[in-house]
């Protein structure tokens, strides 16, 4: 079987390093916000590009205590994609706030910076532009638009660790961005994690302060906070993956390069942009039969999967609600017929040829 991703392939990459990293966390016996937590806030940071970095417990909590940070709340509507994992969505609730579902640009299957204007009230105060699949979102007129109408932008990069638009990473250009560590993202902890990376000092002392109780001092709650804390053992777990995370991209490029080069033309491929520097999280075809073609694939032990079955304003818990459009066609037709192909560092570039030629017998096409 070749799996569409495979966590554990990674640990077996580099399973002396995360457990020597392991034990030394165990030998210490600090387990919860200590040195392992602060080193690996710099160091992303550092690697992101912005000042401030503060780990929490999953990419969800990021993405609400970063709107909470920035003063977003109860009242107020915040603009996002309706092409997402419903995580994004249900993290503008976390924070009180309202969601506005927008549609997508059908190349990038990201924030449409035009439907963005369109979905503008007196009440927006914030947009979540998620770059979906390892592709930055159009930043540029999203930025514009932001700057015009005085909105927050809180980009979400669950799926960009290391994605680059117009020669700087994401994450370094709203005023707060939410990083997830999810198992199979391009960095990826062995359990669950997230973290908030900005270059406000205020958001970043604001997102500590919640993500403990509020606590200025242990026990005193200077403001109202929580618990979504990022343990020790997956900061150094994530410490020594990020040594690894650019290489590891590569390996992603240059294993699409070659689904690029042997799929047949009858499907959509990712589209590569000029602007951008794509790091594949998901390698993601589009095709009129996709099911079909799932099927095909999944009889010859070849996994795939589908970045998302249906669209947020459709699904049944947010249908028909305030903010939620009836109809987004864009999403709704990637919806159809976005399929995901295996893609991951330690996949075989024979396993890609494979996978390749098995679309190939179902398209009928010469290579």
């Amino acid at each position: 079987m070749i799996p569409v991703a495979d966590p554990h392939a990674q640990y077996a990459a580099h399973r002396a390093e995360i457990d020597a990293a392991i034990a030394s966390v165990l030998e210490r016996g600090r387990y919860v916000l200590g040195d392992e937590t602060r080193a690996f806030e710099a160091e992303f940071a550092a690697y992101v590009g912005v000042a401030h970095g503060v780990g929490v417990a999953s990419g969800t909590d990021a993405l609400a205590l970063a709107l909470r940070a920035c003063g977003v709340g109860h009242g107020d509507e915040v603009i996002t994609v309706a092409h997402t994992a419903v995580a994004t969505v249900a993290a503008i609730e976390q924070a009180g706030a309202s969601p506005v579902l927008v549609d997508i640009l059908a190349d990038r299957y990201t924030l449409d910076p035009q439907a963005l204007a369109r979905a503008i009230t007196p009440r927006t105060r914030a947009v979540i532009p998620v770059h979906l699949y390892g592709a930055p979102a159009d930043m540029e007129p999203i930025l514009s638009l932001a700057r015009q109408y005085g909105l927050r932008v809180i980009e979400d990069c669950a799926q960009a660790h290391g994605a680059i638009y117009r020669g700087r990473r994401v994450g370094s250009f709203g005023d707060a961005a939410a990083f997830s560590f999810y198992p199979t993202k391009n960095l990826g902890a062995l359990g669950d994690g997230g973290l908030v990376a900005t270059d406000d000092a205020g958001v970043a002392e604001r997102v500590r302060l919640m993500r403990e109780y509020g606590w200025g001092e242990r026990y005193v709650s200077t403001i109202r906070g929580g618990n979504s804390r990022l343990d020790e053992l997956q900061a150094a777990i994530l410490r020594v993956k990020l040594r690894h995370l650019d290489a590891d991209n590569g390996r992603r490029r240059a294993l699409a390069a070659i689904y690029a080069d042997r799929l047949p033309g009858n499907l959509i491929r990712p589209v590569t942009t000029t602007d951008s520097e794509h790091v594949h999280h998901l390698y993601v075809i589009r095709h009129s039969e996709r099911d079909h073609l799932a099927a095909h694939l999944r009889a010859r032990d070849i996994g795939t999967g589908i970045h998302y079955p249906v669209p947020v304003h459709l699904q049944p818990a947010y249908r028909g609600q305030p903010g939620i459009p009836a109809a987004l066609p864009e999403s709704e037709r990637a919806a159809r017929e976005v399929l995901s192909l295996p893609i991951y560092p330690e996949l075989d570039a024979g396993q890609v040829r494979l996978v390749a030629d098995a679309v190939h017998a179902f398209s009928g096409s010469e290579h």
